[in-house]
């Protein structure tokens, strides 16, 4: 850790106030900051954040929604538990993980997904916003399984190549899709947020038979970038297998 990391952190005005107030994470005011301008959560929602750890987006849920509302938060990662949701260790992408969300709602419907999740940073930015594109499309197509009409659904993106094909693969779902940059993210980063609303009762004509993955990698192909796809006997290794939630 380099003693300039170091400094910049200890300034960091957003991480001294999330501590002040009790929030695991700088990153809490960031669905806060989202939610003042949005309104995504209202009071009664059940709520379902994806890649939660380590917890700082379930605590702000749970203050949104309110008593009567009810917040699932899964990760690979273990979370410690947050007074008022359910954690769950597990792959979003899994039969059995889907399975033990729905339990979890005892048969309440999902309103909003949430999801701060990005890949571990490997320092190389054409890299990192590629792994990221790819694992936010993923986060939107699970999505999907639960966000009923009329719900909404907030994703972390980074700008940069092919981002607009998730950004129409957004739009064929949702009416309200609008990109938003919080003032709690840091002035360095090139992170924004996909906010939707107001899911569409049936994806648009262009949309139909495709999951937004597909789309995306249509779009990768019309900017003549070759996306690479696995065999099918390989076991997959994208997403939510090998990346987890930043902790930032």
């Amino acid at each position: 850790m380099s003693k300039r990391w170091y400094q910049d952190n200890r300034r960091d005005a957003w991480r001294r106030i999330a501590r002040s107030k009790g929030y695991r994470t700088r990153s809490a005011y960031k669905l806060k900051q989202i939610q003042e301008r949005f309104a995504i959560i209202r009071s009664g929602d059940c709520v379902l954040d994806v890649g939660c750890h380590p917890g700082g987006w379930l605590q702000v849920a749970v203050e949104e929604s309110g008593e009567e509302g009810l917040v699932v938060g899964v990760d690979l990662l273990a979370t410690s538990p947050v007074e008022g949701a359910v954690v769950i260790i597990g792959d979003i992408t899994d039969d059995s993980t889907i399975e033990r969300i729905n339990e979890s709602l005892e048969g309440r419907e999902i309103n909003v997904v949430v999801s701060d999740i990005s890949p571990n940073l490997t320092g190389r930015y054409d890299t990192d916003q590629t792994i990221s594109l790819e694992l936010s499309t993923l986060v939107l197509d699970a999505a999907m399984r639960f966000v009923p009409a009329g719900g909404s659904f907030v994703t972390k993106i980074f700008q940069g190549i092919g981002i607009e094909g998730l950004v129409e693969a957004a739009k064929d779902r949702f009416s309200n899709v609008q990109r938003f940059s919080p003032t709690a993210s840091r002035s360095s980063s090139s992170e924004t947020y996909l906010v939707c609303q107001n899911r569409l009762p049936r994806v648009r004509a262009a949309a139909r038979g495709k999951t937004a993955l597909e789309q995306v990698n249509e779009h990768l192909g019309r900017l003549g970038i070759l996306v690479e796809e696995a065999e099918e006997e390989e076991e997959t290794v994208v997403g939510f297998r090998r990346l987890n939630k930043d902790s930032d």
